[in-house]
């Protein structure tokens, strides 16, 4: 099953993969040539070390192709309202610490743990347990630091 994408993070994957393969591999291609010309090739760890880069470069691209051909582009204004989906920005209730928490479920190459409002992967166990619930539902997530008990208190549909 294809995981949800957003247009604009569609656009941002694609871009890069765009920077890459116009902008970065030439030049890399370019140093290749510069140090082939320099002569013998057995010894030239410059030539050895841009042929390395290539190839990191081309799995880099390989990667986000990968990434994209397995997402699907999701309208977020036809998701449901009032239950968590793909888009949705979601408060929740650290039970247990009682602590507030906020998340916002995204697709591939959107996702970012920095800020008040860390931007998951719709992918990952703990947007999976609450993907489906409303506000006032409570949920039991498996961590690798243990069993989270959440419960959902706001909901803001995308």
């Amino acid at each position: 099953m294809p995981e949800p994408i957003s247009k604009e993070g569609y656009d941002k994957i694609r871009e890069e993969i765009r920077r890459l393969e116009e902008d970065e591999m030439p030049k890399i291609a370019q140093n290749i040539a510069e140090a082939r010309a320099e002569g013998d090739l057995k010894e030239n760890a410059e030539y050895h070390g841009q042929r390395e880069a290539q190839g990191l470069m081309q799995a880099k691209i390989n990667q986000l192709k990968t990434k994209l051909a397995n997402c699907s582009i999701v309208d977020k204004t036809t998701l449901p309202k009032g239950e968590v989906t793909f888009g949705s920005l979601v408060t929740v209730k650290d039970l247990e610490l009682d602590d507030l928490e906020k998340y916002e479920f995204v697709g591939p190459g959107e996702e970012d743990y920095t800020g008040d409002v860390m931007k998951i992967l719709t992918s990952s166990p703990l947007a999976s347990s609450l993907v489906g619930k409303k506000v006032g539902d409570r949920v039991e997530v498996e961590v690798p630091s243990g069993m989270l008990k959440l419960e959902i208190v706001e909901i803001v549909d995308p």
